[in-house]
């Protein structure tokens, strides 16, 4: 499903630290020469991974592959379920370059005591034919996560970086309805990745320079998939 790196691909990197840093890396942030701002108001993020009935995207995390994707549907607020409006987005990624196919939808709820295939349905309804054939692929939710969201930019707009915090997650895989009460046990970071367009690559590597954080490989879908006992 990944021919090629779309020239909108963005150079993405992400850093990871103990959650007791967080203070450290804003400190960071605001003392920054490239003189970032927030833009927006932080935010919860909450998602629902899918996945196959045979894990492909699982195992492609697992291996590291150099082009693997995942499909998730995004909602924002303290709704621990969908409520009102989201999208559906398809994150690809080659090496160290990201893209998104999004599927925005007006209206999408989901109660605690509905099915998920019954869930998975009414959703795949809702989406274009381009969506629908990405949600035949992977029709099985496997993992709910939600976490804190701040977003950050350089004054010239041309870096922006995203630090998450605060991170749940419930496990879906043995769930013929959504398990939002019992928490997969995860340790406390915080996650910082930092995103610009192709062109602008060496300045953010510029940018990060002397970011209190090591540099990391790190998957939310792939840390919730492989903690048991959720």
């Amino acid at each position: 499903m990944i021919d090629q790196v779309p020239e909108t691909a963005r150079f993405e990197t992400k850093f990871v630290g103990d959650e007791s840093h967080q203070s450290l890396l804003l400190n960071w942030v605001k003392l920054h020469p490239h003189g970032f701002s927030e833009p927006f108001v932080p935010r919860r993020v909450n998602n629902i991974y899918f996945d196959s009935h045979f894990s492909d995207a699982l195992h492609d995390n697992v291996d590291g592959n150099s082009s693997r994707w995942k499909v998730r549907y995004r909602w924002y607020g303290n709704s621990s379920l969908p409520s009102s409006s989201g999208q559906l987005e398809v994150k690809c990624k080659r090496n160290v370059f990201g893209w998104k196919h999004v599927f925005p939808i007006d209206e999408f709820a989901i109660g605690d005591t509905e099915s998920w295939s019954s869930s998975v349905g009414r959703l795949t309804k809702l989406l274009p034919a381009a969506g629908r054939i990405w949600m035949g692929m992977v029709s099985r939710p496997v993992l709910v996560n939600r976490y804190d969201r701040r977003y950050f930019v350089t004054k010239d707009n041309r870096v922006r970086v995203t630090v998450d915090s605060a991170e749940t997650m419930f496990d879906q895989r043995l769930r013929p309805n959504p398990n939002i009460q019992r928490r997969a046990n995860i340790q406390r970071l915080v996650i910082v990745e930092v995103k610009c367009d192709r062109a602008d690559r060496n300045l953010a590597k510029d940018v990060i320079q002397k970011l209190p954080l090591r540099a990391s490989q790190h998957s939310k879908f792939l840390k919730g998939m492989l903690r048991t006992g959720c």
